[in-house]
C-alpha cells in the first residue's frame, strides 16, 4: 500500500467522512437529534457502524460535525448598507432558520443545553452562525456597547414569538422589532 504524503488523507477516507457527515447532517435536519445514530447513519450512508464507530466513537462526535458541516454551508444575504433594510432582511433570515429547517436540530440543542460541554459548544456555534449578518451589519453602524443587547432584542423577539407562543414572525413584527431596537439607541 502507498504511503500519502503527511497531512494528506486517503480519498477513500475523506469520500466516508463526507458521506456519512452529510447524512449526519440530513437526519439533523429532516428527522432530529434522537434519530442520529451510530445505525441510522450508517444504514442511510451505506456504511457499517464499525466504520462509523471508527471515525465517530461517540453519537455526539458525530452529531458535532453535522453540525460544523450546516454552520459551514450556512448562506446570509449580503448587507446593503442600509441599517434598517439590511436588520429586516437578516432578522428575516433568522426567523426562517428558527422556523424551516432547522428547527428540529435547534429544539434538540435547547433540550440538551446544559448537559454537556459539547452541546454548548454546538449552540453557541448555531447562534452565532445564525446571527452573523446581524451581527456584522449591527457592529458597522452602532457603537461596540450597543450591539449585544440590540442583537439580544432583536433575536429574542423572533425567538419567544417562534417558541414560546408558537406563531410564525410576520413581516410587520419583524419590521417593529427592528424599528424599536433603533430607537432604543438612537
Amino acid at each position: 500500500m502507498a504511503t500519502l504524503p503527511a497531512g494528506s488523507i486517503d480519498p477513500r477516507i475523506a469520500r466516508t467522512q463526507r458521506d456519512v457527515v452529510r447524512t449526519a447532517a440530513d437526519l439533523l435536519i429532516s428527522s432530529g437529534w434522537d434519530d442520529v445514530t451510530h445505525a441510522e447513519v450508517a444504514r442511510q450512508a451505506g456504511y457499517s457502524k464499525a466504520t462509523i464507530y471508527t471515525h465517530w466513537p461517540t453519537r455526539l462526535d458525530l452529531i458535532r460535525d453535522a453540525v460544523a458541516q450546516i454552520c459551514d454551508e450556512a448562506h446570509h444575504p449580503e448587507p446593503s448598507g442600509d441599517l434598517r433594510t439590511d436588520l429586516v432582511v437578516g432578522l428575516t433570515d433568522f426567523a426562517t432558520d428558527l422556523t424551516g429547517r432547522l428547527a428540529r436540530l435547534l429544539g434538540g440543542v435547547i433540550e440538551r443545553a446544559g448537559s454537556d460541554p459539547i452541546v454548548e459548544e454546538l449552540r453557541r456555534r448555531l447562534y452565532d452562525t445564525g446571527t452573523t449578518m446581524l451581527r456584522t451589519v449591527l457592529e458597522s453602524h452602532l457603537a461596540k456597547q450597543d450591539v449585544g443587547p440590540i442583537l439580544a432584542l432583536l433575536t429574542g423577539g423572533v425567538f419567544v414569538r417562534v417558541a414560546f407562543e408558537g406563531l410564525q414572525p410576520t413581516t410587520d413584527l419583524i419590521e417593529d422589532l427592528v424599528d424599536r431596537s433603533l430607537a432604543s439607541v438612537r
